[in-house]
């Protein structure tokens, strides 16, 4: 992203923001020496102090759990890493209908942020070279309307303000979650407005800040997302990559265009195994033939082994509980739902729309990656080897290519880019199906 620049293509703390005292930067040393970034949440806590019904593992403190007025509830730790920001654990869904919960996840988090820029001249890992995770901003009330603003410890952070009042737990609606006119029977129609928990931070760097957005929805729904916004770089008004775009008067000031490539780190734990398979779905569509129309045949293929993947028309991909089933006897699982992207080929861990890899505890960005031996690759696509999958872990690589414009300033508008993952069998029918509907599931004829 454009960023001002300082020699070694380090770029600038916040403003206000005081320089790590040299025992910090210490123990940072020390803690990436012994191969960890170091955490602030529920690590120092002990398990079993949560609620009971949520169970999950983590302090009160370090728990979100909301129960939406859709009569859905969504539970989760959450913790903040030195280097990755915000990290949710132990994330559970609890649909109306469902006795327990289901868990869905051990582990989401941001993978990478890597902005390089299309002179060439200029290329940052956001997340492990940039402090990304220490400038994390305060937020005001109107930013979270109706929600809690948590307090974080910082690790690595300012010495004389460690603690920052930057996480936000919302609720938000989201417009119609269904809507049925039942033409056959009542004459009734009905609508269900659905209702999502909104969690997200916001971190600085350089003159860009980024959002960094999780909404769970009351249908079992993980919307992952990052806004980037803040301001453009005027020191980067100097394109000199042929295609940079005038702002301002006339044509003095040409802004550099650049790419954000944002990576998304799932470890799925689907009804608490770590055991889960991965499936890829393909459908081909004939021609015509004759009075006939064009016919469509999917086929599903088992991923046993590390996978570097690519989107294609007609390919999706799924994770499977090993272990859960649904009321109607169908294995549980979440569907990959892929946003608008556009792939950077320039470096070979950008060259793939999603990776599977074997779990390794050290594997947690997908380039730059600072946590694992010497000698360890330093990139996900070095990491997808042939191994065979017995706890996958899920990479999901979004790209956009920012090419600046006149409102882009000044602030700059946020512009969004991320994915989602969907249940698939998860419940035996719609989450938020009304009472009066429940008995129509499969094959059914009309109640007299």
């Amino acid at each position: 992203m454009p960023e001002k620049h300082l020699s070694g293509a380090v770029r600038p703390r916040g403003l206000g923001r005081a320089a790590r005292t040299t025992a910090a930067v210490g123990v940072s040393l020390a803690a990436l020496a012994a191969g960890a970034t170091t955490l602030a949440g529920p690590a120092a806590a002990r398990p079993g102090t949560a609620p009971a019904a949520a169970a999950p593992g983590c302090s009160t403190a370090y728990t979100i759990e909301q129960k939406l007025t859709t009569g859905t509830t969504w539970r989760m730790c959450w913790r903040y890493d030195s280097k990755a920001g915000l990290v949710l654990e132990n994330i559970s869904y609890q649909p109306k209908g469902e006795a327990k919960p289901i868990k869905v996840l051990n582990s989401a988090r941001l993978g990478q942020i890597h902005v390089p820029y299309d002179d060439g001249k200029h290329e940052y890992y956001d997340l492990t070279g940039q402090d990304f995770a220490q400038e994390l901003m305060e937020l005001s009330p109107g930013e979270c309307p109706g929600g809690t603003i948590k307090t974080v410890k910082v690790p690595d952070g300012d010495p004389r303000h460690p603690n920052v009042k930057g996480l936000c737990t919302t609720t938000r609606s989201r417009g119609h979650a269904y809507r049925m006119h039942d033409l056959f029977q009542s004459g009734r129609t009905y609508q269900q407005q659905g209702k999502d928990l909104l969690v997200y931070t916001v971190n600085q760097v350089g003159w860009y800040e980024y959002i960094t957005e999780w909404r769970f929805q009351d249908d079992g729904t993980i919307n992952m997302n990052v806004g980037a916004t803040g301001s453009l770089s005027f020191e980067d008004y100097n394109a000199q990559d042929g295609r940079g775009w005038p702002i301002g008067k006339g044509a003095r000031d040409y802004a550099t265009s650049h790419s954000h490539n944002v990576f998304w780190r799932l470890d799925f734990g689907l009804d608490g195994s770590s055991k889960t398979k991965v499936e890829q779905y393909d459908s081909t569509v004939s021609a015509p033939a004759g009075r006939e129309g064009p016919t469509a045949r999917t086929t599903r293929t088992k991923i046993g082994k590390e996978l570097a993947g690519d989107y294609k028309t007609y390919r999706w991909w799924r994770v499977v509980s090993a272990t859960g089933k649904n009321k109607d006897g169908h294995a549980r699982s979440y569907e990959l739902v892929p946003g608008p992207t556009t792939k950077y080929p320039g470096r070979s861990f950008t060259k793939h729309d999603m990776y599977v890899t074997e779990y390794d505890k050290c594997e947690l960005f997908a380039s730059n990656n600072p946590t694992c031996a010497t000698g360890h690759p330093k990139s996900v696509d070095k990491w997808v080897g042939g191994q065979a999958l017995t706890h996958p872990v899920v990479w999901v690589n979004v790209g956009f290519h920012h090419i600046a414009r006149d409102e882009d300033q000044q602030p700059m508008p946020v512009h969004w880019q991320g994915f989602s993952i969907a249940p698939r069998d998860v419940t035996a029918m719609n989450p938020l199906t009304p009472k009066e509907l429940a008995w129509e599931n499969g094959h059914w004829e009309w109640r007299s």
